[in-house]
C-alpha cells in the first residue's frame, strides 16, 4: 500500500487533552450555529427551464473544514461556471462535524447523488455527470465517488477535487513546510509568512476525525484509494500558497504514474510568477500536466494556480488585503474555470 512516507505510516487519530477538546469543541459548535443547510441548482443563463432538455451536470460540494459552510457558499462560482459552459450545476450539502464526524458527510452525499439522478424532474444528462468540490468538499468528492452505489448508479465520468484535503497521515506541522512563502508579492495575504489555513486546521481535523480512526482509510484520505475505484477522469487543482497543494500534487503524480514528490520538495516555485500573459502557467510540469491512458478512456490532469492562497476564488475583496490581489484572483478564477470546462468537454464529456 502506498504511503506518504515511512515516518507517517500506521498513524491513528490521537486523543487530545480535555481542555484542548473543550476549547476546540466550543469554537466549532459556535461556527456551526451560524450556518444554514441549503441546496441550490444553477441553470445556464439561456436555458429554458420549461423544456426537458438534458444538460451536462456538475455536482459541487462546498468546503469549510468539514465543520462549517452551506450550499450557498459557492453561489458565485457555480453561477459563473454554469453560464460560461452552458451546464447544470447542483450544489450539495451535508451534515457537519463535530456533531457528525467522519464518515457521515460521505454517506449524506451518497444519498443526495442517488436521489438527484433518480429524479426525472431534473434535466440531468446522465451520460455526462461529474462531481467536484472545494477543500473539504474536494476530499468528499473523492470519498463519495469511491462508493459502489455511486460508481454503479451515478456513474460520474469525472471528479474535480479543487484544493482538496487528500492525506490526513501528514501532520499539519509538516504541511505548512511543503509550500513557499512569497513576501515579494507585496501587500495582502498572499505575501504573508503564515499559511491562511494553519490557524483553523487543528480545529477542523479534531472535529472531523474520530479518535482511533485509521488515517489511511481511503474514504478519509483518498490519496490511498486504488485507481480503479475513482472516476476515469480526474482534474486535481492546487493553489501554490496553500498548505494543501503538495498533497494534491503528490496524488496527481501517483495516479499519473509519475515520481511522487518528496515532502521536502516544495510545491511550485520560490519566486513570484512573471507578470503579464496567461494568468496560469501551462508550460511547466510543476504547474500543469496531463496523463492519458487506455486510449483516452482514463486521464489525470494537474493544475497549480500560481501566487494565490487557499480560497482565493471565494474570498470577499476585503480579505485579499490589496486591490492587486483581488484583480489577480478574479483573472485566475476565470482562467481556470475556462480550462476546467474545456477539459470536461474534451475528455469525460466528449460525444
Amino acid at each position: 500500500m502506498a504511503t506518504a512516507g515511512p515516518e507517517f505510516a500506521g498513524l491513528k487519530q490521537p486523543q487530545l487533552p480535555l481542555l484542548t477538546r473543550l476549547s476546540r469543541g466550543a469554537i466549532l459548535y459556535t461556527l456551526l450555529a451560524l450556518t444554514k443547510p441549503l441546496m441550490w441548482i444553477f441553470f445556464p443563463a439561456q436555458n429554458d427551464r420549461s423544456t426537458a432538455q438534458a444538460l451536462p451536470t456538475l455536482f459541487m460540494i462546498h468546503g469549510g473544514g468539514f465543520t462549517v459552510g452551506a450550499a450557498n457558499n459557492d453561489d458565485e462560482w457555480n453561477t459563473g461556471f454554469a453560464r460560461m459552459h452552458d451546464v447544470l450545476v447542483i450544489e450539495l450539502n451535508y451534515r457537519k462535524a463535530p456533531y457528525h464526524s467522519f464518515p457521515t458527510a460521505t454517506y449524506d452525499l451518497e444519498a443526495l447523488l442517488l436521489a438527484a439522478v433518480d429524479d426525472e424532474s431534473l434535466p440531468i444528462d446522465r451520460a455526462r455527470v461529474a462531481v467536484g468540490g472545494f477543500s473539504a468538499g474536494g476530499n468528499l468528492t473523492l470519498s463519495v465517488c469511491q462508493l459502489a452505489s455511486v460508481r454503479e448508479r451515478v456513474k460520474p465520468s469525472a471528479a474535480l477535487p479543487l484544493c482538496p484535503v487528500v492525506d490526513f497521515t501528514v501532520p499539519l506541522a509538516t504541511k505548512v513546510k511543503t509550500r513557499h512563502y512569497k513576501p515579494g508579492l507585496g501587500s495582502g495575504r498572499r505575501s504573508g509568512d503564515k499559511d491562511y489555513l494553519s490557524t483553523m486546521s487543528p480545529y477542523f481535523n479534531w472535529g472531523y476525525v474520530p479518535v482511533g480512526q485509521d488515517l489511511r482509510d481511503p474514504l478519509l484520505s483518498p490519496y490511498f484509494a486504488p485507481r480503479e475505484v475513482l472516476p476515469p477522469h480526474l482534474f486535481l487543482l492546487g493553489i501554490e500558497l496553500d498548505q494543501l497543494a503538495h498533497e494534491a500534487w503528490r496524488m496527481a503524480s501517483k495516479l499519473a504514474g509519475r515520481p511522487v514528490p518528496a515532502l521536502e520538495r516544495k510545491v511550485g516555485e520560490e519566486k513570484p510568477a512573471a507578470e503579464g500573459g496567461n494568468p496560469l502557467i501551462l508550460d511547466d510540469e510543476r504547474f500543469a500536466f496531463r496523463h492519458m491512458e487506455e486510449g483516452g478512456q482514463r486521464s489525470v490532469q494537474w493544475l497549480l494556480v500560481p501566487d494565490q492562497i487557499h480560497g482565493f476564488d471565494h474570498l470577499p475583496p476585503s480579505l485579499h488585503g490589496s486591490e492587486e490581489a483581488v484583480k489577480d484572483a478574479q483573472a485566475k478564477t476565470a482562467a481556470y474555470q475556462k480550462l476546467l470546462g474545456e477539459w470536461l468537454f474534451d475528455l469525460p464529456w466528449k460525444q
